[in-house]
């Protein structure tokens, strides 16, 4: 979260080449005063020096990177520039924010500004205000997986080149969004240890309808992320940062997603922060049995011919074929032995998704077959592996994650829960 501090107006940290567009940014410095914060500017320009001097020049930010800004300019290549740019940025607004120098962040931006201000914006954490104002809002020239997952983008219309009255509208509701975010109220302290746990929402998955007053009554707060591409990644960025005292990973379609080429991923990463960071990890895999692609472009043709489930007009499942659910096994097999921490693989044998049991749309038993038998071969021997006999939305998968999440608790292995006493003398 961001780390505003009630005795100051925020400190928004804007972002932009002050050679060339001077004028827009002592526009975006004033409409932030006027909302009520204070601004600090970085440069990132490589012309040269612009109409105003900023609080960070470009030349700090070429030397963050490890290079002057006459060696950039000698590249004789924009792309290459502008990375070097990024690079020196990135660091920069990542140390400040750490230091407690600024609150949000505002970058402005073409093709090239928005190129940079993604990695910067990448580099700081989660909850922490940042917005893009960007001639390519919500362009697919934008992968997906470069997006933070709480980034605002706002179109910059009418404003490549010079100020006018669309350009100051944009510039001015950009401001007023990023100190809004940072004057937005404060989330109270909350003692207990968060479990993050995944799902395809409650059709496909229900076992959070359970498991969240089981987790809830051993004093446990629980964030439930939407797997369907920004919510794995928000999910990874935090597990990595060790936000979670244990996760719950039980929805895993976004890797095979990734691994398909999907546009609903996560990113390369999936099924690795927990992992890496040592947070205990409780896995299983949900809806690993499907490809997720836009409901208003045609079938993977990999997969033209397999039963398909229309979700809505945005999002579609495909059932994927007996040799990607293999895949699928010995990656998730793969991700699971790097981890440094506690690793428990549930298996629950009798289906992995709501619309693949008899009768639905995706029912397959010989691919769940083929699943099941290729995970037990290639499991590694230091995940604790626990086959299921139920399905994944059964009260007992529910009882088994509760079981090892328990026993885990007893070993030290995962902080023990909160219980308010005021909540105690209720429920008594």
């Amino acid at each position: 979260m961001s780390p505003t501090k009630a005795d100051r107006a925020p400190v928004i940290l804007l972002i932009g080449t002050v050679d060339t567009k001077s004028d827009e940014m002592a526009f975006l410095r004033e409409s932030v005063e006027h909302c009520g914060g204070t601004a600090l500017v970085m440069d990132v320009g490589v012309l040269g020096k612009g109409g105003f001097t900023p609080d960070i020049l470009n030349t700090e930010v070429a030397a963050a990177a490890g290079v002057t800004l006459q060696q950039v300019m000698e590249t004789g290549d924009e792309n290459t520039s502008m990375k070097l740019m990024a690079d020196g940025a990135a660091l920069i607004a990542n140390q400040w924010y750490l230091e407690g120098r600024f609150d949000g962040l505002l970058a402005l931006g073409g093709t090239m500004g928005t190129d940079l201000a993604l990695d910067v914006t990448n580099r700081l954490p989660l909850g922490v205000p940042k917005v893009v104002l960007s001639t390519i809002a919500y362009s697919p020239l934008i992968p997906p997986d470069r997006i933070p997952p709480d980034l605002i983008m706002r179109l910059w219309a009418g404003g490549l080149y010079g100020l006018n009255r669309l350009c100051k509208s944009a510039l001015s509701q950009a401001a007023g969004a990023v100190v809004g975010a940072c004057l937005a109220r404060g989330v109270e302290h909350d003692p207990r240890p968060v479990v993050g746990m995944t799902s395809l929402g409650s059709s496909a998955l229900s076992y959070m309808k359970k498991l969240r007053p089981a987790l809830e009554a051993r004093g446990y707060e629980l964030a439930v992320f939407h797997t369907t591409g920004m919510g794995g990644r928000a999910f990874e960025d935090l597990a990595q940062r060790g936000y979670f005292a244990c996760v719950m990973d039980f929805s895993l379609q976004e890797l095979v997603n990734d691994l398909a080429g999907s546009c609903v991923s996560a990113g390369a990463e999936r099924l690795l922060g927990a992992g890496r960071a040592g947070v205990p990890q409780i896995v299983a895999p949900g809806a690993t049995d499907m490809v997720d692609f836009a409901a208003w472009t045609r079938c993977p043709e990999r997969f033209a011919g397999r039963p398909v489930h229309d979700h809505n007009r945005l999002i579609a499942s495909v059932c994927v074929d007996h040799d990607m659910r293999r895949s699928v096994a010995r990656a998730i097999s793969d991700r699971l032995a790097e981890a440094t921490g506690p690793t428990c693989l549930l298996l629950p044998t009798g289906g992995v998704e709501q619309w693949d049991r008899p009768g639905e749309a995706l029912h397959d038993p010989e691919g769940l077959k083929a699943f099941v038998d290729e995970m037990c071969h290639v499991v590694s021997p230091d995940t604790v592996f626990q086959p299921v006999d139920a399905h994944i939305n059964d009260e007992a998968f529910v009882q088994a994650a509760l079981q090892v999440f328990d026993a885990w608790v007893a070993a030290g292995l995962v902080p023990p829960g909160v219980i308010d006493a005021q909540d105690e003398r209720r429920a008594a």
